[in-house]
């Protein structure tokens, strides 16, 4: 029973997840009709489509702030009410400067829910699951994509307005998200960060009614000792490490390229000479690879550990980026039927998806003590919201200026460096309680 608590409990947060990548990929099917209906020039458009990145950005900074003073609970339904005026509101309004603020909004959500949803699952889950856990959040991510473009396809043609129900759409489960939260615990962890003894017992033998009392006494020791040297502050002294790690992790999860290929996967294959059509099916290819792998990763990163995951991802993302760097040197663009940098992308998302993909959310809500969880998790997740921003607006002038060849080159040095780091500083942190971890990391 013990077991079922935790899962639904992780299940319902890993909306967020689904809403986050929802989200995320449902303006792809109304982007055009947009700028036709208000005549907005191409830097408009632009900023059109970029302005939920914007707010995702910034509720990635600030999202630890109310996960702290409100608790993450109550942060987690905040994030929902988010989802459901922006999903509402970008579907009604009939004004341009209204839409960009509910997207705005959304974004928002988005930023915050990849701060809050990670770090709640992460103190809620039991250490020989917490993995699998927090890796649902990123599994919910990818199919929050697919159904975005599955519900695009089939709302495609409904009237006039059809990208109105496109965005429309959200609002079930941004509902759905919002009811179910009621009936899902504040974290013990910040319970009993907050003085607030008992409650946090009690949600912790739900849990493991066992185990319970020992671990209140575990959280209780682990934050006075925190307190004491004045652990309050992110960037103390004794928490270098993990801020250094989560830094660098998140850095590393997009100097992959991963976002360039994901928001430029036509424009990419099309280099190559392939035809649109063919493009545009190659890029609906890679999203289905990029599930089937997330799905395998969560069944097996408790087993296999984090760090093994990032060090097979890192040889396969080398390798493939090394590959498809050489093909646009070579221009052998014809190899296995002009199929080749297609084929070679694709391996190249199931080696990102069973690492990076899957590990990213899951090693930073683990590696930062307790008192200063939401605010290390806020810093991890922004890095990686401002690294993917810098990464996308940049890479078409990059690929026009430096060619194909060099663009992916550089990715593909970045991932030689990924690899000398987790093999030389990355600690692994499967089946070890929280407390046990901030003991490893912490600097004295």
């Amino acid at each position: 029973m013990k077991n079922n608590n935790v899962f639904f409990w992780s299940l319902v947060v890993a909306l967020g997840g689904f809403l986050f990548g929802f989200d995320t990929a449902v303006i792809s099917g109304a982007e055009k009709a947009i700028q036709q209906l208000w005549g907005l020039s191409a830097g408009e458009h632009g900023f059109t489509i970029a302005v939920a990145l914007i707010g995702t950005v910034i509720g990635a900074i600030f999202g630890g702030i109310p996960s702290d003073k409100l608790g993450r609970r109550q942060t987690l339904i905040w994030i929902a009410v988010l989802y459901f005026v922006s999903a509402l509101g970008a579907a009604f309004t009939s004004n341009w400067y209204a839409f960009m603020l509910f997207r705005f909004l959304g974004g928002l959500g988005v930023g915050a829910s990849s701060v809050t949803a990670p770090l709640y699952i992460s103190e809620v889950a039991p250490a020989a699951r917490r993995g699998q856990m927090v890796a649902m959040f990123q599994f919910n991510i990818v199919f929050g994509i697919l159904a975005a473009y599955l519900s695009n396809y089939l709302l495609t043609g409904a009237g006039e307005q059809d990208w109105r129900w496109m965005l429309g759409v959200q609002v079930v489960p941004a509902l759905a998200f919002f009811l179910l939260l009621f009936r899902v615990p504040e974290s013990p962890r910040w319970l009993l960060s907050q003085g607030r003894v008992e409650e946090g017992r009690a949600v912790l033998r739900r849990i493991d009614a066992a185990g319970a009392d020992q671990l209140v006494t575990d959280i209780l020791t682990s934050n006075a000792a925190d307190e004491a040297s004045g652990g309050r502050s992110l960037f103390a002294r004794q928490h270098r490490g993990p801020v250094m790690l989560a830094v660098l992790f998140a850095l590393f999860n997009q100097v992959s390229g991963i976002n360039a290929i994901i928001y430029y996967a036509p424009r990419i294959f099309e280099m190559t000479g392939l035809g649109k059509s063919s493009a545009l099916l190659s890029s609906a290819g890679l999203g289905l690879v990029n599930f089937a792998f997330t799905l395998l990763a969560r069944r097996v990163i408790d087993q296999f550990g984090r760090r093994k995951l990032m060090l097979i991802g890192s040889f396969g993302l080398i390798a493939t980026l090394g590959l498809v760097a050489w093909t646009f040197y070579t221009e052998n663009f014809q190899a296995l039927g002009g199929l080749l940098v297609p084929a070679l992308l694709f391996v190249y998302i199931a080696f990102f998806a069973f690492s990076q993909g899957a590990v990213i959310w899951v090693f930073i809500s683990e590696i930062f003590p307790n008192t200063v969880r939401a605010k290390g998790q806020a810093l991890g997740s922004s890095t990686h919201w401002v690294m993917a921003a810098l990464i996308a607006f940049t890479f078409p002038s990059l690929a026009e200026k430096l060619g194909g060849g060099n663009t992916f080159a550089f990715f593909c040095s970045m991932m030689v460096l990924q690899l000398l780091f987790v093999w030389r500083m990355m600690p692994e942190t499967k089946g070890t309680s929280l407390e046990h971890v901030e003991k490893t990391l912490v600097l004295h």
